[in-house]
């Protein structure tokens, strides 16, 4: 048996997805979005039973009630993950169990991309289902243990994501609600509204973009709607572009964005920019730590 090592060319070669988080504050137009998406390659996971914004849109939908039913649609789209056990979600017994209730899982292949609206509501589908397992009781007393039930979230809600990012051959778009806060220092800050802070926390480091959508306004213009796609950003907004193809802000078109991370990669040495700060009048450097 030879080494496994998989070549440049066939790594270059696979079908490969974008997975991305868009964030923005509510009635920003975030589901709006599938207008932007061919309808007869994209399948729209309504969490939030709000469509009354794509009215006439006519793509395929599906429709989960509850956390079972988000973790079901999540392995048939996603497939088994070998390394579980038979018990665990999202193992090869659970592929197989949800393979026999919705049937032959070639019916997804029509579809490049999975839009979910919204992790928002998927958090709270999770969090109220972990409130009621074993785990998010105490063992002294019985009664009700928050921190139980924030932690099984925690790795509830990592876990589902992970495996959707997993599906190499789909773009999957999670779709959230944003928060405006202050924070000690009187400073805005922003946070994706999720329940819990785990997941909050760790799903930058999961999906390849993260945007947010947000309303902008040039010097003595109209305000107008925008994607902020990189993190260094002067409005403080989470944003991370892992394909280094995408400007600062861009158009709100999710079909042209995807369309532009797709293009030919530029060289790695200039896919980062440096912008010195300016000289010190004294002559100081202050580009270098001081003592």
């Amino acid at each position: 048996m030879s080494l496994p090592i998989i070549s440049a060319d066939q790594r270059l070669a696979e079908p490969r997805g974008i997975k991305g988080c868009i964030f923005g504050k509510s009635g920003i137009g975030k589901t709006s979005l599938l207008w932007t998406l061919d309808p007869d390659r994209t399948l729209f996971m309504d969490l939030e039973a709000g469509d009354l914004a794509i009215e006439g849109w006519v793509g395929d939908s599906i429709r989960p009630r509850t956390w079972t039913e988000c973790r079901d649609f999540a392995v048939f789209i996603g497939g088994p993950n070998p390394a579980l056990r038979d018990e665990q979600p999202y193992s090869p017994a659970h592929y197989a169990a949800v393979c026999e209730r919705f049937g032959d899982p070639a019916a997804l292949d029509r579809y490049d991309t999975i839009f979910v609206d919204s992790i928002t509501v998927a958090g709270r589908l999770c969090f109220g289902w972990c409130k009621g397992q074993p785990e998010a009781l105490s063992e002294k007393t019985g009664k009700p243990d928050v921190r139980g039930a924030y932690g099984l979230h925690g790795r509830e809600m990592i876990g589902w994501l992970t495996h959707l990012q997993h599906t190499r051959a789909k773009n999957v778009w999670f779709v959230g609600i944003l928060d405006e806060r202050l924070d000690d220092f009187n400073r805005k800050v922003f946070q994706p509204q999720i329940d819990g802070s785990k997941t909050g926390l760790e799903l930058p480091g999961i999906v390849d973009e993260v945007i947010t959508m947000a309303e902008l306004k040039a010097d003595g213009g109209d305000p107008y709607r925008a994607f902020v796609c990189q993190t260094i950003n002067h409005w403080g907004f989470p944003a991370k572009d892992r394909s280094g193809r995408l400007a600062q802000v861009e158009e709100p078109h999710l079909g042209r964005l995807m369309a532009k991370i797709r293009t030919p990669a530029a060289p790695a040495t200039d896919r980062l920019t440096y912008a010195p700060p300016p000289a010190d009048p004294a002559g100081a450097d202050q580009s270098q730590p001081q003592s």
